[in-house]
């Protein structure tokens, strides 16, 4: 607890993980603000201000001094939670025939297929519809999915947020097992992309409880077991099928190890984001004072009047109330922080320059993992005389490349970060000079042209019939280039985004989920035109034409993010 005499306005909101400086309320509403490193809540009751913040020296409730134990045990939490969901989604895959065709016996459901079932001037079969539309549909809900739970996340906290979400996507999973047409599992596919949170929160929890120079290994982490989920999915998935003689089973496996993973977020997770931490702590001392008369310094006070509490999330300078909702207007309060929250990812991505280009170049990457996906299996049944088995197992060889990829951006993201920063501050003989976002991006330079080469080595191995091992390595490749480019954004968008980084990362999740749901839908076209050859060399200069963005923002970022409120620099 420490007390000021004065205070001065700000308009700077609070939106997200990675370092809140401190959060101020004001009595005579209006924001303030103090300088101190530690996160902090300011409350002023006039004339005198009193902070509420975490202790420099040491606080439980900081999540950035917890024991590093207990962190990495949430590390794990979120890796499981995030396995299982890609593992959810993409065993499907290989098997998406085999449910269209057994939904696909009630007449509603053959009706609503048979539009498919046709030849189209794109060549568009069924079959290869309905792989897509298994997949993409889940993309469409994940995209949708973020602009509620980033939003809800920042207001409520990310411990309710993720227990609720990670209830409904169990819900949600045991409609699809218990579907009796195809238009039920579609949406009960879409319902569950709507509940992922592991894209949108893992980064942004990650920033909550590790410093920017320990967040490497982390992050790294996190999305490695995404990735291990959707590359030996396919594999378990078509073997329990095979073994058990049903789909469904499949789907029951994914609820029960969901179920498992959720009772651990239940019993073993703590709330992360530092503003609602500091939040409670100011209603706790709000509560004190009303109940003993005093104000929150301690001193006596009459008569007991409750200090008002005013939070500015307003990017223009708006502020917003963020008292208990005990008046008339509470509800329209609470609706309009709602509402200017799930607007904020789309301010943001559009107010910055430099997340608009990473998220461009970051979501087509992603996409190819899908377009992969859904062109395998007929890849390796029709050319390669694969069995169904068979050919799940060997969607393993994507996650090789991704674990290559993280192992290497374990041992070095945080390394080259250390590398930079110092090299920096000799340079500049500025012993305390803070690193720079952009020391995280050399490694999504290799990513990034790496991609090309791989994807097109892919289609031309598939059109000409080469060698399988080539094919595989050339779709392990491709995943390599695929984690080798996106973890090092992602970290540079926690550094860089700071208080923003929940809601940048939103805006970039959305923008990958929808390019990851309309891309593969051009597969079928450029194959059925151009054959696997040609049709795969137009998403390699695609992604040629993309690439050097990680070496324009390593060179410019700085610069350029100046000219966003959003960023760091400004804040």
């Amino acid at each position: 607890m420490a007390s000021h005499d004065n205070a001065h306005d700000v308009r700077q909101p609070l939106l997200a993980s990675g370092g809140a400086d401190h959060v101020s309320y004001d009595g005579s509403e209006r924001i303030t603000s103090s300088s101190s490193p530690a996160s902090s809540i300011t409350a002023v009751n006039s004339p005198k201000e009193v902070t509420v913040e975490f202790d420099p020296n040491g606080d439980p409730e900081n999540p950035q001094d917890w024991p590093l134990a207990f962190k990495w045990g949430i590390v794990l939490m979120l890796s499981m939670m995030g396995f299982i969901t890609t593992f959810t989604c993409i065993s499907m895959v290989p098997l998406a025939s085999t449910i269209v065709d057994d939904l696909s016996r009630s007449s509603s459901a053959t009706s609503f297929f048979s539009t498919l079932n046709v030849d189209t001037p794109m060549g568009i079969t069924r079959a290869a519809a309905s792989n897509v539309l298994l997949v993409t549909i889940w993309e469409l809900g994940e995209a949708a999915g973020p602009l509620l739970i980033a939003p809800l996340s920042e207001l409520h906290g990310r411990y309710i947020v993720m227990n609720v979400a990670n209830t409904l996507l169990i819900l949600s999973t045991v409609m699809a097992a218990l579907s009796t047409s195809v238009p039920m599992f579609i949406l009960a596919r879409a319902l569950t992309g709507l509940s992922v949170t592991a894209n949108v929160l893992n980064p942004a929890i990650i920033g909550d409880i590790f410093p920017a120079e320990q967040r490497g290994s982390a992050v790294s982490m996190v999305f490695l077991a995404p990735l291990v989920g959707g590359a030996i999915g396919p594999g378990i998935a078509t073997s329990i099928a095979a073994w058990c003689g049903s789909w469904r089973a499949v789907v029951w496996v994914c609820i029960v190890v969901a179920g498992v993973c959720e009772i651990f977020f239940l019993l073993g997770f703590k709330e992360t984001y530092s503003v609602v931490i500091l939040r409670k702590r100011v209603e706790r001392e709000r509560k004190e004072r009303e109940l003993f008369g005093k104000d929150i310094g301690g001193e006596e006070e009459e008569p007991c009047t409750p200090v008002k509490l005013v939070l500015d999330h307003d990017a223009e300078g708006a502020v917003i109330e963020d008292g208990l909702p005990d008046t008339k207007h509470g509800a329209l309060v609470e609706m309009k922080k709602l509402r200017d929250a799930v607007l904020r990812p789309a301010h943001v991505l559009g107010g910055s320059a430099v997340l608009m280009a990473l998220s461009t170049l970051g979501s087509v990457l992603f996409s190819y993992y899908y377009v992969i996906s859904v062109t395998m299996p007929s890849v390796l049944t029709e050319r390669y005389g694969l069995s169904t088995v068979q050919t799940g197992w060997c969607f393993i060889s994507f996650t090789f490349g991704s674990f290559v990829s993280v192992v290497f951006c374990e041992g070095s993201l945080d390394k080259i970060y250390i590398r930079l920063r110092d090299a920096h501050r000799t340079k500049t003989n500025d012993p305390t000079a803070a690193g720079k976002p952009e020391y995280r991006l050399p490694m999504s330079t290799l990513g990034a042209f790496l991609c090309p080469v791989a994807i097109g080595v892919y289609g031309w191995t598939a059109e000409l019939g080469g060698p399988l091992p080539i094919l595989l390595l050339s779709v392990a490749a491709t995943g390599a280039g695929v984690i080798l480019t996106i973890v090092p954004m992602m970290a540079y968008i926690v550094d860089a985004f700071g208080l923003y980084s929940a809601s940048a990362i939103t805006g970039v999740i959305v923008t990958r989920c929808l390019m990851s749901t309309f891309l593969p839908l051009a597969t079928g076209p450029l194959i059925d035109n151009y054959g696997y050859g040609w049709g795969f060399m137009a998403f390699s200069v695609l992604s040629l034409v993309l690439a050097p963005i990680s070496i324009v923002i390593l060179r410019y970022g700085e610069t350029w993010r100046r000219w966003s409120k959003y960023t760091r620099e400004n804040m």
